[in-house]
């Protein structure tokens, strides 16, 4: 099945959409699978309490924060993975993926030591005790399963890297199916379980992770993948692509990092502003991430042509790349945009409680007001998150780091100016927010349209490796 997909990539004209389409549309697939995972365990903890709902929103993002510099840093397998496909050195590619795994491996219990850590910040935000208990536990159950996390990110950047992503999307499906399943029988109590409300949700949620992990170890150590890219010779430490994966991955990490605290404290910062303000934060940001993960997939499609094209020496090809990958996001936004112009209504009475809530009836005018305005800026977000991975699957990740970073921390800095010193209101806030990412768009383009990316050299420093049949200097290729 992939290297019928292999065969149709390279059939495609170089660059095109039908080759964008062929790569990123199964990681669109994928991503939302991840979205609609996330989405529907707090559409189901609404049905109990906007409370359980709003705990899982900062305990989930949170649990995310703890592992987003690692998440990032073995995130860039796609684009180093990609750039040693597209110079034709495969056993490099498996040892990219066996390095990323090793650091996994090693991370792990120094990130679950971090968990207090955790606890203290949602105290210092605010957190009402209604909400704090709930969130608590529900963020220390889904830290134990970051291990999942970590080998999957892995393992689809692999996938990812050497253009067979429809392996990505099988185990994304395969995570959401099993994450919503779970979660149905362990939040409400069916089958003759008993009803285990938030915590059930955090163990379904863990479950779902642990098999789309195995769907993907299933590949990559099949038969076929193991001879390929000689995937047990490289089950080992290597120092030169060790040091390499940290030196591109961890501006990638870092950035991922910081913009997640960033991200995790606005919204925490909205929960602790006031119940109504908490939940109408909630539902909008769960409708944000339904219409900006998806475009992760896109993002994905984009480092994935990038990388291989500039490892192949075709800047050209890789800039028909990022064009093509802007229409495929305006494409899938512009539908966003129609419902939340549209639909703000249905949107945010999804989430209602089974039975009245008034702090939910509070919430419904801040929240219809958020998703409304949140239209103006989601065909921003398709130009801002291809732009990125294109400077990503080039090597440019230090200066997409600086400018994303510091968004990022503005939008927290004005979310605090705007509750404790203007003492404006949620919606006032969500405005000025809203503005910042327009001009984070802006500059991004303008460091896109200047060129230097074209010239970085990211597998060069690489000494003899073996390409075809024989030993070169990379620098011949």
């Amino acid at each position: 099945m992939d290297n019928n997909l292999e065969k149709g990539v390279k059939q495609h004209r170089e660059g095109g959409v039908r080759q964008m389409i062929a790569i990123a549309l199964p990681m669109v697939v994928s991503s939302s699978c991840d979205t609609l995972m996330v989405f529907t365990d707090r559409l189901f903890l609404s049905k109990l309490s906007p409370e359980f709902m709003n705990a899982a929103m900062g305990g989930g993002l949170t649990a995310f924060m703890m592992i987003s510099f690692f998440l990032g840093l073995t995130g860039y397998t796609t684009a180093l993975v990609a750039q040693y496909f597209g110079a034709r050195r495969k056993k490099q590619c498996a040892i990219v993926a066996a390095q990323a795994l090793i650091f996994s491996l090693l991370v792990y219990i120094p990130i679950l030591v971090c968990r207090p850590l955790a606890h203290g910040f949602f105290k210092v935000m605010g957190i009402t005790p209604a909400q704090l208990a709930p969130q608590i536990l529900y963020f220390d159950i889904l830290m134990f399963g970051v291990i999942f996390s970590l080998c999957r990110s892995s393992l689809s950047g692999f996938f990812s890297g050497v253009g067979r992503t429809r392996i990505v999307m099988i185990a994304s499906c395969t995570a959401f199916v099993v994450n919503i399943v779970f979660n149905y029988i362990f939040v409400f109590g069916k089958f003759g379980v008993p009803a285990f409300g938030i915590a059930g949700s955090a163990c379904g949620t863990i479950i779902g992770g642990l098999c789309g992990v195995l769907v993907l170890a299933a590949a990559y150590f099949g038969r076929k993948n193991r001879i390929e890219f000689h995937v047990m010779e490289s089950l080992k430490f290597d120092k030169a692509v060790f040091k390499k994966l940290l030196r591109f991955g961890s501006p990638t990490g870092v950035e991922f990092f910081m913009n997640m605290l960033a991200f995790d404290a606005v919204v925490l910062a909205f929960q602790a502003y006031s119940p109504a303000a908490a939940t109408a934060a909630t539902i909008v940001f769960n409708w944000d991430m339904v219409s900006f993960v998806p475009l992760v997939g896109v993002e994905v499609g984009v480092m994935s042509l990038v990388g291989r094209f500039m490892g192949a020496g075709k800047p050209e090809v890789a800039h028909m790349s990022v064009m093509s990958g802007l229409k495929m996001g305006m494409m899938y936004s512009s539908v966003v945009f129609v419902f939340f112009v549209i639909f703000p209504e249905h949107l945010v009475n999804i989430f209602r409680p089974n039975v009245y809530d008034t702090v939910f009836v509070s919430a419904v005018p801040t929240a219809i007001f958020m998703v409304r305005l949140a239209a103006l800026y989601v065909l921003v977000e398709a130009v801002l998150i291809v732009l990125i991975g294109a400077l990503r699957g080039a090597g440019d990740t230090l200066w997409a780091m600086a400018m994303s970073v510091s968004a990022h921390w503005i939008m927290l800095a004005i979310a605090l100016i705007s509750f404790h010193v203007l003492k404006v209101s949620a919606e006032t806030a969500w405005v000025f927010m809203v503005m910042l990412f327009i001009v984070l768009a802006f500059v991004v383009g303008l460091r896109y349209r200047h060129g230097a990316w074209k010239k970085i050299k990211v597998i060069h420093e690489i000494e003899p490796a073996m390409v075809g049949d024989g030993f070169h200097e990379i620098s011949d290729l």
